[in-house]
């Protein structure tokens, strides 16, 4: 399941990091400090969504 997890994450995460900076420059915040805090925070939330994405994959496919 980790390796699932981990491919997810590719996708998942810089996604969710991308949106986050997409937010931040639509709501005007230009700084290099908000940009960076944004996809950091989109990265880190990626990994725990792409962890519960594998466990709802791996127990759908076992029913």
């Amino acid at each position: 399941m980790l390796r699932l997890a981990s491919i997810l994450y590719s996708l998942i995460g810089s996604s969710l990091a991308g949106a986050g900076v997409i937010a931040v420059l639509v709501a005007g915040l230009v700084s290099v400090q908000a940009i960076l805090t944004a996809a950091a925070t989109g990265a880190v939330l990626g990994a725990p969504v792409a962890w519960l994405v594998a466990r709802q994959l791996y127990q759908g496919s076992s029913t």
